[in-house]
Parts: C-alpha cells; sequence; structure tokens
C-alpha cells in the first residue's frame, strides 16, 4: 500500500513521496496566541497529529514544526485593551494553547519555534527577495510585489486582479494588492532593528523564515487550516519561490469547526473554549469527537453529535477494559488491513474508525462466547488502531488523567449484570423490571443505547 495524500496545490490526490527517504518533515501553522484556545483552533492540531502517527507507523523518521505567532496585530491590540504587556499576554496564552494541546493528547512538536525568535533569519530573507527584485522598501515598509512573480495565486486559484490582501494600512505601496514583509515601527509598539528602518514582521514573512530554517529550502508536508489557503499560505509560496526556495512539495489544510453553518470564530461570538468543554466530556471524548470526521471536511458542532462520539469512544473503550480484566494484559498489536488502507487513502478517519467498531463488535462476540485468544487478539488490534488516533483507551496519558482503570472495569462489571438482568427481564417481556432497570441506571447518570449486538451504556456528559 502507498500513502495517498490531497494536496492542494494540484487540486488531486497524490502518492506521497519524501524527499529523503525514510524521512518527512512538516510544518504546521500553529497557534497566533492571542487568546483562550476553542475547538475550531485545536481540530488542525489533532488532523495532522494523526498524520504524523500514522507516518510513524509506517517507519518514518518525522521531524514535525509547529509554530507560534506571537508578534501579530490582534496580540497588540487586545494586550493594550487589557493593559497587560503585549510579551506577557502571548506568553500567558502560548501556555493556554500548549495546556489544550497536552490534555487533548496532541504529540509535542519536534520544535515549536516563536516568530520573535527568527527576526535575525526574516531580514536576510526580505534582502535576498529585495535583490531579486520581488520586494521594494517604502517609508520604512517592505511590501513584496505580487506582479513580480507570474505564478501568484496558483495554490488558492486567485486572479490578481480579484486580490485583496486585508492587511492593516502601511504607506508608500506601489499596488494596493502587494503584501507586507515589514511594518515600520509605530509609537509603543515593539520593534527590531533592520537596514531599512526599526519596525516588526508580517505575519506571511514569519513562516516562511521559520520553515526553511528549521526544514530546509525544500521539505515534504505543509499543513494549516483551509482558511489560511490565501492569503496566508499563498503569500508563504510567493516570498519562499520569490527568494529561489522550492519550499513544500504538499499543500494539506484541515475543514472547520462550525456552529449552525458558520466558520467558529471569536469574531462570530460562538467559541467553545477548551477548558468549557472539558468540564461536558473527558479530554479523550473530546479528542475522538474532533478527530472523528475526515480532516478536510467541516465538523458541524452540536452538543448532541459530541454526546454520540462519547458514548461511541466508550464502546471502544469498554471492551478493550472488559479483554484487560477477564483475559488479561492487552499489548499494541498491529492495526487491521481494512484500517491501513483508509488512513493510506487520505487519511480516511471515518473509515478507520468503521474499522475499529467492526472489530470492536466482533470481539464483544468472542468473548461472550468464551473465545478468549481471539476477543485478546482483536483487543490488541484495537489498541494499535485507536494508538494511531490518539485515543487508545489503555495508553497511561489518558489512565492518568483521572480515570482508574480499576474503577472502569469494577463500574463496567456492575452495569453489565444491571443490562443482563434487563435483557433478561426483556425476553420475558417483563417491561416493568426492564423499565426500572433503565430508569435506575439513567439516575445514576449512564446512558443505555440499545445496538444489534446488545445494549451498550456510556456515562452521561455533563450539561
Amino acid at each position: 500500500m502507498t500513502l495517498n495524500l490531497y494536496d492542494t496545490a494540484s487540486r488531486e490526490v497524490r502518492e506521497f513521496v519524501p524527499l529523503q527517504p525514510g524521512t518527512v518533515g512538516v510544518y504546521l501553522c500553529g497557534a497566533t496566541v492571542q487568546g483562550v484556545p476553542h475547538i475550531g483552533h485545536v481540530r488542525s492540531g489533532i488532523a495532522f497529529d494523526v498524520l504524523r502517527r500514522w507516518l510513524a507507523y509506517r517507519g518514518y523518521d518525522v521531524l514535525f514544526v509547529r509554530n507560534v505567532t506571537d508578534i501579530d496585530d490582534k496580540i497588540l491590540r487586545k494586550a493594550a485593551d487589557a493593559g497587560r504587556p503585549w510579551w506577557e499576554w502571548a506568553a500567558t496564552h502560548e501556555r493556554a494553547f500548549t495546556k489544550a494541546y497536552t490534555a487533548l493528547g496532541v504529540l509535542p512538536p519536534s520544535v515549536e519555534p516563536r516568530a520573535t525568535g527568527f527576526i535575525t533569519q526574516m531580514v536576510e530573507y526580505m534582502q535576498r527577495l529585495i535583490d531579486r527584485g520581488h520586494a521594494y522598501v517604502a517609508d520604512g515598509n517592505v511590501y513584496f510585489d505580487v506582479q513580480s512573480l507570474p505564478e501568484y495565486g496558483s495554490l488558492s486559484g486567485h486572479k490578481l486582479d480579484d486580490v485583496h490582501q486585508g492587511e492593516s494600512a502601511g504607506t508608500g505601496k506601489r499596488d494596493p494588492r502587494d503584501f507586507t514583509l515589514w511594518k515600520a515601527a509605530k509609537p509603543e509598539e515593539p520593534s527590531w532593528p533592520t537596514p531599512w528602518g526599526d519596525g516588526r514582521p508580517g505575519w506571511h514573512l514569519e513562516c516562511s523564515a521559520m520553515a526553511t530554517s528549521l526544514l530546509g529550502s525544500e521539505f515534504d508536508i505543509h499543513c494549516g487550516g483551509m482558511d489560511l489557503v490565501f492569503p496566508h499560505h499563498e503569500n508563504e509560496i510567493a516570498q519562499s519561490h520569490g527568494a529561489g526556495d522550492a519550499f513544500a512539495r504538499y499543500w494539506l489544510h484541515n475543514g472547520w469547526v462550525t456552529m449552525s453553518g458558520e466558520k467558529m470564530s471569536k469574531s462570530l461570538g460562538n467559541v467553545v473554549a477548551i477548558p468549557a468543554m472539558l468540564e461536558k466530556v473527558r479530554a479523550v471524548e473530546l479528542r475522538y469527537y474532533l478527530g472523528s470526521a475526515h480532516y478536510r471536511s467541516m465538523l458541524e458542532y452540536s452538543d448532541g453529535a459530541l454526546s454520540e462520539a462519547a458514548a461511541g469512544y466508550r464502546r471502544i473503550e469498554s471492551f478493550v477494559h472488559r479483554v484487560a480484566e477477564r483475559v488479561g494484559d492487552v499489548a499494541v498489536g498491529e492495526v487491521s488491513t481494512d484500517f491501513a488502507a483508509a488512513l493510506d487513502d487520505d487519511l480516511a478517519v471515518p473509515a478507520a474508525l468503521a474499522a475499529v467498531h467492526n472489530a470492536v463488535r466482533e470481539g464483544n462476540t468472542a468473548l461472550e462466547s468464551g473465545d478468549s485468544a481471539t476477543a485478546l487478539a482483536i483487543a490488541e488490534k484495537v489498541r494499535a488502531m485507536t494508538a494511531i488516533l490518539g485515543t487508545d483507551p489503555l495508553d497511561e496519558h489518558w489512565t492518568s488523567d483521572g480515570t482508574d482503570d480499576a474503577s472502569t472495569a469494577a463500574l463496567d462489571v456492575l452495569i453489565g449484570a444491571e443490562l443482563e438482568r434487563r435483557a433478561a427481564a426483556r425476553a420475558a417481556k417483563d417491561w416493568a423490571v426492564a423499565d426500572e432497570v433503565r430508569d435506575r441506571l439513567a439516575e445514576a447518570g449512564v446512558d443505555v443505547t440499545d445496538t444489534p449486538d446488545g445494549a451498550q451504556w456510556a456515562l452521561k456528559t455533563k450539561d
């Protein structure tokens, strides 16, 4: 099997061939640390964490770079509104993002560069662009001349006549479609020295400098949210190609988290902050939910969808715990062929999850029939598959977050006995007893779902 990924630049699914055999360099546009993270912010972290885990499973040595944008118009404005130093505001929210990623089981990046740590590289990058005729200086600002690069717009499909950069106003632009590489210093704002005057970097320049400094002038995969295709990633390509760098070979973009069909964003006021979400469900259940859709599709948020996902994860978790309790230690095995085929097909997580749930059903049947060897073998596969998805029920990251394995197993035995009593009552058409069992479990905070494979239980999510 070969790994195939949808490349935004070529608009097709392409076979993935790394630049260097056995090694993959990945750059993910990380957080602009302007506020508390919400589930829309962390979706890309989870989606491309699955990519990273799958690459590693397939034997690649993955160098994974996820940057932090710690200097930006929004950071300066919000810090000023709060009466706090810009660097303290950025550092505070960088820690909040790190805490959210960690809570959701996102592996730490190989390196996490901050934009402010690469000013020297940015200055060198601008000089290369000026020397090659792609950038110019005006009133202490440095701009990229978009007309100097015939390929401009190739990633997004934007026509040059339709380009609007949407950036804060500067002075001296030759063409309103040009974008800012360097902003001349303003009173009360942070600045750094350059040959063209003091100032601070533009957003797009930051990522080109960090990516090429850490991964080289050409690297394998550049990731980010689909909202970054234009102008951010389009302008990264322009800068990098203009400077003579080949830059990224594959471009991957994840879909948004939406509410009522609209992109989740602070400006819409429909944000769902991570700390608040973790009051509703466990971190592993939130991770499962946010990673359950195909990375390129939209994920429409609702409390009902979250609860359904949490119940789905509980079914996987319950099976693995029952095998561990009744049979013994469950090692991490190998993934199934249908699971591997799904992830090789542009990270098709929904199909991969179908493979997981099919395995769980088979495993439950084996366990209840007394075929312990088969149940154990299936549970080992389930651990391997959920490990790739970042939700292995026996991973110590999840078992050490307040979830007690022994308590969970004991609870499963007790609830299982009640469900067996309910099943017997239903078979005898003793509906009063069946309803009594279900009502008592509901009162205790246990949801019961009747499925073709029997009754399944899950703890109710918090309001």
